[in-house]
């Protein structure tokens, strides 16, 4: 069974969906990019005691992009991808607001009209639409420092990425790890004083940043990180899905 939170006491505030009811002919499938933000998608599912299967792909060793055989599944050909009852559902944000709307009965989102509310849907959005950018930039820099090319040519790359880093991306990050630190300070969690699905949504970003060197300097994160890392819901998806490799 999923751990209770504080939203579990309020099963009628997520009933108006435009959902069918499971058909039970397919188990819903998670199709699981390795070292991808598809992880926090098997940790909802696991938070959720939703039984699903797992397809696996593996990442081009040369261009650490997905394989083809994506596509055949969303156009984009990018993960997190979940099937569930003849239904195709892409962008972390979504599958987790449809996931949370279809078998939450209540939990791990507080209630529509509710004060806290507007915190979900701001964290629900703000992981992917504002921390993630930055740190997909500082990534690309990396990868443009360190790429093969001709030797005349390495300075002048390693000039670019390191004021590009410098002047704009680390800053952008610190912006942001200071605002989330803060967020977190309050009470351990970004949504009153429970977990949530936004703590799921937030998890990444956060991970990906300490592993860059650059949480360990806010010890509200720190804290957070320390605690979902402890959740048995995390430790069995991360059974599943295998570890994941946040500096690739």
């Amino acid at each position: 069974m999923a751990r209770p939170t504080r939203f579990a006491n309020a099963p009628q505030a997520l009933g108006m969906m435009s959902f069918p009811p499971p058909s039970g002919l397919d188990m819903l499938t998670v199709h699981h990019l390795n070292n991808s933000r598809s992880q926090r998608v098997l940790w909802l599912l696991e938070e959720l005691d939703v039984p699903y299967e797992i397809v696996r792909y593996a990442r081009d060793p040369k261009t650490m992009l997905a394989p083809a055989e994506l596509r055949a599944i969303h156009p984009l050909g990018k993960s997190p991808v979940v099937t569930d009852d003849g239904r195709t559902f892409a962008e972390s944000g979504a599958i987790i607001e449809y996931l949370v709307e279809r078998y939450g009965n209540g939990r791990l989102a507080p209630p529509p009209g509710s004060p806290e509310r507007h915190d979900y849907t701001y964290w629900l959005h703000y992981a992917e639409g504002s921390a993630m950018p930055p740190l997909l930039l500082k990534l690309v820099a990396l990868r443009i420092a360190h790429a093969p090319m001709p030797f005349f040519a390495r300075p002048i790359a390693r000039k670019i990425a390191a004021t590009l880093q410098s002047g704009f991306v680390d800053p952008q990050i610190d912006l942001h790890l200071g605002h989330v630190d803060g967020a977190l300070a309050r009470s351990g969690w970004f949504v009153g004083d429970g977990f949530s699905a936004a703590d799921i949504q937030m998890s990444f970003p956060l991970e990906a940043a300490t592993a860059r060197g650059g949480g360990s300097r806010y010890p509200a994160i720190a804290r957070f990180l320390d605690t979902i890392h402890a959740r048995p819901a995390y430790q069995r998806a991360l059974e599943r899905g295998g570890r994941y490799d946040l500096l690739k």
